[in-house]
C-alpha cells in the first residue's frame, strides 16, 4: 500500500450489535482501515468482553468513550478515524468528544436524536478541520452513483417528478415488547429521537433523492402513523415533497408493509427520460428515453458511466449489494483523510455523505413531525 492502513476506533458495535459488524467489514473491505480501540458498548463489562472478542489489544480497550478519547489523543499512535455505530441518541456526545481531540469522524444515520443537537454538532465540526462522514451507505452503490452522473449531464432534462419508498415488514408486530435488542431501542423515543420509522429510513430515502437529483425541496407535508397499538414512535409515514423549480415528489417509509424486506425504491422522471432503480436489485437500473423502449443498464458492463465505474469492484454477473455499498463511503472517506495526512487536495470525483448531509436527515424528521402533528400541513425545512 502507498500508505499505511487508517488507525481506526470504535464507539458501540458490541455484542449482538449487527450494524457495529457492517461498518467493520465496510472499513476493511478495501484495505484502508485498521480496527486497533474501542469502547464497544455502554455497559463497561460488555466493552471490555467485546473488545477481547475481537482481539483487540487489553491497553486500548475502553469501559467508555470518554475514557477512549482522552487515552488515544495522549498516544502517538492514537487513532485518526472514529466509527460511531451507537444508537442515536449517543451520536451526539461521543461525537463531540471526538471533535474535540481532532479525530475524524465516521458515524451512522440519523445524525442526531433533535435539529438543536443536530445544528449545534454541524457548527462545531464547521469550526473544525476534521472529516465528518454519515453512513448513508445507498449513495455507494455504482448505479446510484451512474444515476447521478446522468441526472448532472442532464440527460433526463428538467427534473418533474421523484418517487422514493422504502418499505419493511419486521416491525408489523410488537416486537418490541419480546425485547429484541434492535427492536427495543429503535421504538423508545428515548434512544431513537421523535422519529421512529421517518429516522430510521426515511432519512436514507430522503438522502439517496437529494444525493442522485441534486434537488432539496422548499416545503414538504406528512402524515406519520404508529399503527401497532401501543408504540410510542410512527411506524409508517408519507411525504410530499414541494421542490422550488416546480418540481414535485413523495416519500413513503413504512416497518409495517408485509411482504417487504429492504424494498429501497427511487424512480426520477424528466422532460427527456425516467430512471427506476431497486435497492434489492441493485446491480440493475432502468433507464427509460422518452419514447424509446426502456434499457437496462447492469453494474460492471461497458453501458456504466465513469462515475459508477469509478466505484465498480468486480466484473459482471458477480453481484455487489449491501456490504460492497457501504465500504465504497468507507474508502471514498479513507482517500479524504489520505489527502489530508498529506496536505494534498482530495480527487475532484470523491464524494461521501457529510455532516451537512446528516443535519438536512434531522431537519427532514422534525419537518414531516411538525406537518404530521398539525394535522398534514405544508412546512418549510430548517436550514
Amino acid at each position: 500500500m502507498a500508505e499505511p492502513r487508517i488507525r481506526l476506533g470504535m464507539v458501540g458495535g458490541g455484542e449482538d450489535a449487527f450494524i457495529g459488524a457492517v461498518h467493520r467489514i465496510a472499513a476493511r473491505l478495501d484495505d484502508r482501515y485498521e480496527l486497533v480501540a474501542g469502547a464497544l458498548s455502554a455497559s463497561p463489562e460488555r466493552a471490555m468482553r467485546s473488545a477481547a472478542a475481537l482481539g483487540l489489544p487489553t491497553d486500548r480497550s475502553y469501559p467508555d468513550f470518554r475514557t477512549m478519547a482522552r487515552s488515544e489523543a495522549a498516544r502517538a499512535d492514537g487513532i485518526e478515524a472514529v466509527a460511531i455505530v451507537t444508537p442515536n441518541h449517543m451520536h451526539a456526545p461521543v461525537a463531540e468528544a471526538f471533535l474535540e481531540t481532532g479525530v475524524h469522524i465516521i458515524c451512522d444515520k440519523p445524525l442526531t436524536t433533535s435539529l438543536g443537537e443536530a445544528r449545534r454538532l454541524r457548527d462545531k465540526a464547521r469550526a473544525t478541520a476534521v472529516i465528518f462522514a454519515v453512513t448513508y451507505n445507498y449513495s455507494g452503490y455504482p448505479l446510484v452513483r451512474h444515476a447521478r452522473a446522468m441526472v448532472q449531464a442532464g440527460e433526463l432534462g428538467a427534473i418533474r417528478v421523484v418517487q422514493v419508498e422504502y418499505p419493511q415488514d419486521w416491525l408489523s408486530q410488537p416486537l418490541e415488547a419480546t425485547g429484541q435488542k434492535q427492536a427495543d431501542w429503535r421504538t423508545d423515543p428515548a434512544r431513537s429521537g421523535a422519529g421512529g420509522c421517518v429516522g430510521d429510513i426515511g432519512t436514507h430515502a430522503w438522502q439517496l433523492v437529494h444525493f442522485v437529483t441534486g434537488m432539496v425541496p422548499e416545503q414538504i407535508l406528512a402524515e406519520a402513523t404508529s399503527f401497532v397499538p401501543g408504540r410510542r414512535v410512527d411506524d409508517n409515514v408519507q411525504i410530499l415533497l414541494r421542490y422550488g423549480n416546480g418540481a414535485r415528489g413523495a416519500l413513503w417509509a413504512s416497518q409495517v408493509a408485509p411482504g417487504n424486506d429492504n424494498g429501497l425504491r427511487l424512480r426520477v422522471f424528466g422532460e427527456k427520460g425516467g430512471l427506476d432503480w431497486r435497492q434489492e436489485e441493485p446491480n440493475v437500473l432502468t433507464w427509460s428515453p422518452l419514447g424509446d423502449a426502456p434499457r437496462m443498464i447492469r453494474r460492471g458492463t461497458a453501458a456504466m458511466n465513469a462515475a459508477g465505474q469509478r466505484v465498480n469492484r468486480i466484473p459482471a454477473g458477480h453481484p455487489e449489494g449491501y456490504l460492497e455499498a457501504f465500504a465504497t463511503i468507507y474508502s471514498e472517506v479513507a482517500a479524504a483523510i489520505i489527502a489530508r495526512r498529506s496536505g494534498s487536495a482530495a480527487a475532484p470525483a470523491l464524494t461521501y455523505p457529510t455532516i451537512e448531509d446528516g443535519f438536512a436527515g434531522v431537519a427532514m424528521v422534525e419537518a414531516a413531525l411538525r406537518s404530521s402533528r398539525a394535522g398534514g400541513i405544508w412546512v418549510p425545512l430548517e436550514a
